[in-house]
């Protein structure tokens, strides 16, 4: 009688934690483009605030959105925040 080769316990365990944490990112990403996609629907001006700098040249244009990275960061601080708070 042949016995199977089985995988130890730990790598069991660790792929089914990877396994689930690429699902919750897959979520993630999902309600982040839908959220994306009514932000535009409804006219908020992502990309295009008073703090973002586009400089164009000839050849050449460089776009620096400043303003809107600096919004998107105090947003997912203060969402992550509360859902640590959360989890507590």
């Amino acid at each position: 009688m042949r016995c199977k080769p089985t995988l130890p316990r730990p790598t069991l365990y660790w792929m089914q934690e990877l396994g689930r944490w690429l699902i919750y990112a897959g979520v993630f990403i999902v309600i982040l483009g839908v959220c994306v996609l009514l932000a535009e629907k409804l006219g908020v001006p992502f990309g295009r605030l008073p703090g973002d700098f586009a400089w164009k040249g000839k050849r050449s244009s460089v776009y620096f959105p400043l303003a809107t990275s600096l919004l998107l960061s105090a947003i997912l601080s203060l969402l992550l925040y509360v859902l640590g708070r959360l989890r507590r």
